[in-house]
């Protein structure tokens, strides 16, 4: 029988060879992968979704919805393009509630980390597109949020990868899954750009998803967690149909929770246009022929 010592001895090398295959990868190259994953969720997908808002505090130990949660329901279709297919184009709409019915907000994500993403956002009561402004330069601009949720534009994004730099933090066991833990720094130019100093990622390290992030703010400050779950492997991609964010300045959270996805969805590139935003008949059209195929 082995010894306390021969355990522990044992136990430290079978944790120290673990990391150095780990780190044989690095921590840019899972990265890389983690951007691919969220790609392949986004190649020619109708997807619809309902996010959850609320303020929130503590019951015990456990974080709950201090009012009743501002709930809306949105379709949302995208595409990959560009070389390589590592840009991506999509167009929300909000569904429910009725009253809300036809905003919309077009994105247009480029790899490159030398050109912008752009994002028009159409409200149907002024009757017009606004494009949005990339760079948050200044300390009092924020991104785009969707639909008045703790989600923006930023917190979806990928691509630009070459923006950070990337540090193999550690190798833990989260709810069952082995996981890297990887720091991710923007560079100057990104750090213009960017309301954070740095995430915290933890990334399963079998299925290259994010199952958790914390998010500090330029003065070093955690202001923000991501948790990923309800994790299931759909049209062999997998994906987590509920990822909430938390505000832990503002005491807000929201829930994004992946009602349904279809993949291979054949999509008009017009519909992925500012013409989709501000035309309901256009935009009812295209949207009639996604919701065919999906059923």
């Amino acid at each position: 029988m082995m010894s306390f010592l021969q355990n522990t001895a044992l136990g430290l090398f079978i944790a120290l060879m673990s990391m150095a295959a780990v780190q044989a990868q690095s921590a840019k190259d899972i990265m890389i992968m983690v951007d691919e994953r969220t790609r392949q969720q986004n190649d020619s997908s109708f997807t619809i979704l309902r996010i959850s808002t609320c303020k929130y505090g503590l019951k015990g130990s456990k974080v709950k919805c201090t009012k009743k949660p501002v709930v809306k329901k949105l379709e949302s279709a995208s595409i990959t393009v560009g070389q390589n297919g590592k840009d991506i184009q999509s167009i929300l709409f909000v569904r429910e509630p009725k009253s809300e019915r036809g905003v919309g907000m077009l994105s247009h994500t480029y790899d490159d980390p030398n050109k912008d993403n752009e994002t028009w956002l159409y409200l149907s009561a002024l009757g017009k597109v606004k494009r949005m402004v990339a760079s948050n330069s200044d300390d009092d601009s924020e991104p785009v949020s969707l639909f008045g949720s703790e989600f923006t534009t930023e917190d979806q994004e990928t691509g630009k990868i070459d923006e950070y730099e990337y540090t193999l933090l550690d190798t833990v066991t989260y709810k069952g899954r082995k996981a890297v833990v990887i720091e991710q720094v923007p560079n100057a130019s990104r750090a213009r750009k960017s309301r954070y100093s740095k995430s915290v990622m933890w990334i399963d390290q079998e299925r290259f998803l994010m199952l958790k992030a914390a998010l500090y703010d330029r003065k070093g400050r955690e202001t923000r967690r991501i948790f990923a779950n309800k994790i299931e492997k759909i049209n062999g991609i997998y994906l987590a149909r509920s990822v909430t964010l938390m505000n832990l300045v503002e005491s807000r959270l929201s829930n994004m929770a992946l009602l349904s996805i279809d993949f291979g969805v054949d999509i008009n590139p017009a519909l992925l246009t500012k013409r989709a935003l501000t035309d309901t008949t256009f935009r009812e059209k295209h949207l009639k022929s996604l919701r065919a195929q999906a059923n």
